[in-house]
């Protein structure tokens, strides 16, 4: 009997062990819903893989998506330039009396120039404010993606704290499932810390890209309304010489609103990978892209197996409570005693085998917790500083070395009915599941429609500052054959 006890008291953290490991060990999903875009850093070959922040690769040819603003931007400049050597030219060579044919359409420059400017300023406060609410609704994203982390290590948190107390309590009574514990507790700690780098490092990488891109936007569009600003200023005072100044920094501007187009496109290219994949998650965790990232058990594997655990301690219980009087033999206990302490019945917490659901809090008046069994025999036992004589008068008498050893295994039990539910959590995917379907349900259409809306006002932007830098190029040779005056101001 007391091998046959035994064997049932060590099924159950076998199982844990088993299941632990398993996790751990859990193999990536197949992939599904790979892309297909030129790779920069593969000589723009393209790049056949799935949503993976963590590959350079992946990054690269999002990145690459923006290529028209990013090119667009460079041509532009270059244009600039030359633009730049050949008025150099005029000036050295003196020729710019052709150039004053213009001067009919004085009035309609001055008008054209007073309305693209207004609507670049309402342009550059609308993509500044577009910008700001695409930063709030990414620190929102993050504090959720970063949040399945720390859920997952709260949970990992408390089933090590529970494999600890394990381990010093079967340590005296069985070495062998301690150090099997000892290395589960390792694995799971390894396994923490790998989380833990993860978090820091997608929270680290949120903040550089969402920051870098909200600082980049708001010093290239503050710049761009007081320059704005000033060239109202300039046309209102006719101040010629400041024409060149106003054309060669809204010509830099318009490079610089280019490339923040294409990075933008880039921004709304990654919001849809990122939502698409945590949308194929939430249909199917095993073959999304997103499994290596948020690894998830196979469900009807892990279903099984938390299902033999519920069964194993349900058959554990129904021993101890059918044999308990040849467990009182074991411990010590004599037949005379067994009548003073009474049939102890231990709370069965899956009593329907054929469906084993977890209750915890459905005990009879007539039983007792497992975990509260050493409390019943705590009022029996003889401790080591009492003598035989003084036990026998009080009642005392279950040696204590047999009340560490009923503690040791009841605790222990109870330690694994305590941290059922993490398990359950761990081997059903609750926590990522939620927390991903909230994403979906909450986050991924408002940071789309941000992200599309930041590209498309951008680029709007970046149109109107190319026709305003040409309407001032005309401004510009509309001046050139008149004679040059600081202090001219008449249009």
């Amino acid at each position: 009997m007391l091998n046959s006890t035994n064997r049932f008291l060590f099924l159950p953290l076998f199982f844990f062990l088993v299941f632990q490991q398993t996790w751990l060990a859990s193999g990536s999903p197949v992939r599904q819903n790979t892309f297909h875009r030129p790779d920069p850093l593969q000589h723009f070959k393209d790049y056949n893989g799935d949503f993976d922040v963590r590959n350079k690769h992946y990054v690269a040819s999002a990145a690459f998506t923006g290529v028209h603003g990013y090119a667009f931007a460079c041509v532009w400049l270059l244009c600039g330039m030359v633009f730049a050597i050949f008025l150099l030219v005029k000036c050295l060579c003196g020729g710019s009396s052709s150039l004053t044919c213009l001067d009919h359409y004085c009035l309609h420059i001055f008008f054209l120039l007073l309305f693209f400017t207004s609507l670049a300023i309402i342009a550059s406060s609308f993509v500044l404010t577009t910008s700001q609410k695409t930063l709030r609704r990414t620190e929102k994203l993050k504090e959720s993606v970063v949040g399945i982390g720390e859920d997952a290590l709260r949970t990992l948190g408390r089933v090590i704290k529970t494999t600890n107390q394990m381990q010093l309590l079967l340590l005296p009574y069985n070495p062998q499932i301690c150090a099997s514990l000892n290395s589960t507790t390792q694995d799971l700690r390894t396994n923490s810390r790998v989380i833990r780098r993860f978090i820091d490092r997608s929270e680290q990488s949120f903040d550089q890209a969402t920051h870098t891109s909200y600082v980049a936007h708001f010093v290239v569009l503050t710049v761009n309304l007081v320059t704005l600003v000033a060239a109202i200023v300039l046309m209102l005072l006719y101040w010629r010489p400041g024409f060149i100044i106003i054309i060669f920094c809204f010509w830099i501007l318009a490079s610089l609103c280019w490339f923040l187009t294409g990075f933008d496109f880039f921004l709304h290219t990654f919001a849809e990978d990122a939502c698409s994949a945590f949308e194929d998650f939430e249909k199917n965790p095993q073959n999304s892209s997103l499994g290596s990232m948020l690894p998830c058990m196979n469900e009807s594997f892990s279903g099984k197996l938390i299902a033999q655990i519920g069964y194993t301690i349900h058959r554990v219980v129904v021993e101890l409570n059918s044999n308990m009087s040849v467990i009182y033999r074991l411990l010590g206990v004599s037949e005379e005693n067994e009548e003073v302490m009474g049939v102890i019945k231990i709370c069965d917490p899956f009593p329907a085998s054929s469906n084993l659901n977890y209750v915890s809090q459905s005990c009879p008046q007539n039983a007792i917790r497992i975990g509260d069994l050493s409390k019943i025999l705590a009022k029996f036992t003889c401790h080591e500083e009492g003598t035989g004589e003084e036990c026998k008068k009080e009642g005392r008498f279950l040696p204590e070395t047999s009340y560490n050893m009923a503690h040791a295994y009841s605790r222990s039990i109870q330690d694994l009915l305590d941290i059922y539910p993490d398990l359950q959590k761990l081997s059903k995917c609750t926590v990522v599941k939620n927390k991903v379907a909230d994403i979906v349900s909450n986050q991924c259409k408002p940071i789309r429609v941000s992200t599309k809306l930041l590209w498309s006002s951008m680029l709007s932007l970046s149109i109107i500052m190319v026709v305003l830098v040409f309407t001032w190029v005309a401004k510009a040779l509309q001046c050139w054959g008149r004679p040059l005056s600081i202090y001219s101001r008449t249009p």
